[in-house]
C-alpha cells in the first residue's frame, strides 16, 4: 500500500506506509492518504471477538510493509490490560432511543484518543527502526483537550521521541489540564497558548511548513518534526477499527442481524473521528448516515447543509471543548476522496488566504450521500445529560451528549428505524463539572470536588484514571503566545 498527499497534483510516486507515518505530515503541507481503499473480509471480521486480533487484521491491510510479528505484538500490547480496563479495550451499552453508546475511553486517559495514542508510539518506533532514520522524533501536538494527555501518555519515555503538547489555556476543562501539566515522563513538555485550538493547530502546522525550522531541529537537537495528531495517518488508521468492532459486537448481542445496516453518529471537531467511519464504509461495513455533531461551534453543520466551509465566524468556548475548533484538519481528506487532489489543493489554499471555501454542488452530493449534520447548543447538552440520565439510567459526558442529542433529531427528521451506534468519546468525569451541574443544578466547591460530588450522586465510580487528580503535582506552568511556540520547542 503506497501514501499520497491529498494535494499532490504533479503524479508525484507514493510513499510506504511507515514512512507516512514518520514524516506525519507530506512536504506540500497535504495529508497522506492510502492509493486505495481495501476491502473487509466481513465473514472474518464477524469471526474475531479479540480486539488485538481485529486490530491486527484491519492494519495489516494498511500497513502492509510492517512486518506481521511486529504489527501483532504492537496490536497485542496497545489493546490488552492493564492498558485498557476492561476486556477489549471498549465497551457497548444500550442507551434508549434505538441508540448503542459505543464507549472508547475505557483506556489510561479516559478519552477516545487512547483508541489510536496507544498504539500509535509502537507504529512510529517501528517505523523509525524500518528508516533506519539516526535522528530523534520530535512529536509535535495541538490538542483541544484529549488528544494531548493520550498523546503524552503514550510517548512518556519512549526511545528515540520527545512530545511538546500545546494546549488553549482557558479551552480545556480543568481536569483535562491537570491531567497534562502533572504528566510524568522525562520526554515531555506542555505548554498553554493565549488563544484557542485552532491557533495552536496553526502554530504546528506553520513549524511542520517551516523549512528554517526543520533545519534548526536537526543541527541542535539532531532531531526532526512529526505529529500525534490525526493529520497523521498512524493516529487516524487504529480509528477505523473500533467501528468495525462496534458492528461485530452488537450484532454478537442480538442487536442486529449480520448484514444489517446501522447508522453512525459522532461527536467530532476535527473531522478525524467520523472520518475513519467514513473508511470503514468505503471498506464495506454495512453504515448508512454518518451523523456529523456539532457543539455551538457548528461549522460543520453549516458546511455539510450548505457546501460553504467558512472559519470567518465567532468562536465559542463551551462545555465540550475537544469539539471547539473551526478549522476542521480531516475535512481534507475526505475532500481529496471526493473531489481529488487539484480540488483539495484549490480549497485549502482559498481556506489559507481567504478562511473559507465553497465546495461544487456534484461533490457536495457525493458528500451528503454519506454524511448529514446536526449541532447541539449549551443548553440541549446540559438537558440531555439530564434526560438520557433519568430516563434510561445512563450518564455521559458534555460530547457524548451533544451526538446523542444529534442521533435523536436525526431520527425524527428522518424517521429511519435504523440502530444508531453513537461514538462516546470521553468519560463524563473528565468534565465532572458540567456533567454534575446538568443534574444537580448546583456547582461543587471547586472543579475537582465534582468528581466526588458526582459519584456520590449516581453512584458511579470515579475511573481510576481521574482518582485523586487534584493532589498531582504540577509540572508545567509555562504559558506563551503562538507566535513564540517554535523557539519554545527548541529552547528544551
Amino acid at each position: 500500500m503506497k501514501y499520497r498527499s491529498t494535494r499532490c497534483t504533479c503524479g508525484c510516486e507514493g510513499i510506504p506506509s511507515y514512512r507516512a507515518i514518520k514524516d506525519g505530515i507530506a512536504p506540500d503541507g497535504g495529508l497522506y492518504m492510502p492509493e486505495s481503499i481495501p476491502s473487509i473480509d466481513m465473514d472474518r471480521v464477524l469471526k474475531t471477538k479479540n480486539y488485538p486480533e481485529l486490530a491486527y487484521y484491519v492494519l495489516s491491510l494498511y500497513l502492509d510493509d510492517y512486518s506481521p510479528k511486529a504489527l501483532a505484538k504492537a496490536c497485542t500490547d496497545a489493546y490488552s490490560m492493564p492498558s485498557f480496563s476492561i476486556e477489549n479495550s471498549v465497551e457497548l451499552t444500550e442507551c434508549g432511543n434505538g441508540i448503542t453508546s459505543l464507549e472508547l475511553w475505557h483506556g489510561p486517559t479516559a478519552a477516545f484518543k487512547d483508541m489510536a495514542l496507544q498504539i500509535m508510539p509502537k507504529l512510529l518506533a517501528e517505523a523509525l527502526r524500518m528508516a533506519g532514520e539516526p535522528r530523534d522524533a520530535h512529536i509535535l501536538v495541538a490538542t483541544s483537550g484529549d488528544t494531548g494527555k493520550a498523546a503524552l501518555e503514550g510517548y512518556r519515555d519512549l526511545d528515540k521521541t520527545r512530545i511538546t503538547v500545546f494546549y488553549p489555556i482557558d479551552g480545556v476543562s480543568t481536569v483535562q489540564k491537570m491531567q497534562m501539566v502533572s504528566q510524568l515522563g522525562s520526554n515531555v513538555s506542555v505548554c498553554g497558548i493565549r488563544g484557542n485550538f485552532d491557533d495552536a493547530q496553526n502554530g504546528v502546522k506553520a513549524i511542520f511548513g517551516n523549512k528554517n525550522a526543520a533545519e534548526r531541529l536537526e543541527r541542535e537537537h539532531n532531531a526532526f518534526f512529526s505529529s500525534a495528531n490525526s493529520i497523521n495517518w498512524g493516529r487516524l488508521a487504529p480509528q477505523i477499527i473500533y467501528y468495525v468492532f462496534g458492528y461485530c459486537e452488537m450484532v454478537r448481542r442480538g442487536t442486529i442481524a449480520a448484514g444489517d445496516i446501522i447508522d453512525i453518529c459522532v461527536p467530532t471537531g476535527n473531522f478525524g473521528n467520523i472520518f475513519a467511519a467514513y473508511i470503514a464504509k468505503q471498506m464495506g461495513m454495512p453504515f448508512g448516515r454518518l451523523i456529523c455533531a456539532s457543539n455551538k461551534n457548528n461549522i460543520l453543520t453549516d458546511f455539510l447543509t450548505t457546501g460553504v466551509y467558512d472559519r470567518n465566524r465567532h468562536f465559542y468556548t463551551t462545555t465540550s471543548p475537544s469539539m471547539d475548533i473551526l478549522i476542521s484538519s480531516n475535512l481534507e481528506r475526505l475532500l481529496y476522496f471526493v473531489c481529488g487532489p487539484e480540488k483539495t489543493a484549490s480549497y485549502m489554499a482559498s481556506l489559507a488566504r481567504d478562511g473559507r471555501y465553497t465546495v461544487d454542488a456534484d461533490d457536495m452530493a457525493r458528500i451528503r450521500e454519506s454524511f448529514v449534520g446536526y449541532y447541539c447548543d449549551e443548553d440541549g447538552t446540559a438537558e440531555t445529560i439530564s434526560d438520557v440520565y433519568s430516563k434510561f439510567g445512563y450518564l455521559c459526558d458534555t460530547h457524548t451528549a451533544v451526538g446523542y442529542h444529534c442521533a435523536v433529531e436525526y431520527h425524527r427528521e428522518s424517521a429511519s428505524e435504523r440502530k444508531i451506534l453513537l461514538a462516546s468519546t470521553a468519560s463524563p468525569y473528565k468534565f465532572a463539572a458540567d456533567v454534575y451541574f446538568a443534574l444537580s443544578g448546583k456547582r461543587a466547591q471547586d472543579d475537582f470536588a465534582s468528581l466526588t460530588e458526582l459519584s456520590a450522586l449516581t453512584g458511579v465510580e470515579i475511573p481510576a484514571p481521574l482518582k485523586d487528580i487534584d493532589k498531582r503535582t504540577v509540572r508545567f506552568d509555562d504559558v506563551i503566545d503562538p507566535a513564540d511556540m517554535l523557539d519554545y520547542i527548541l529552547s528544551r
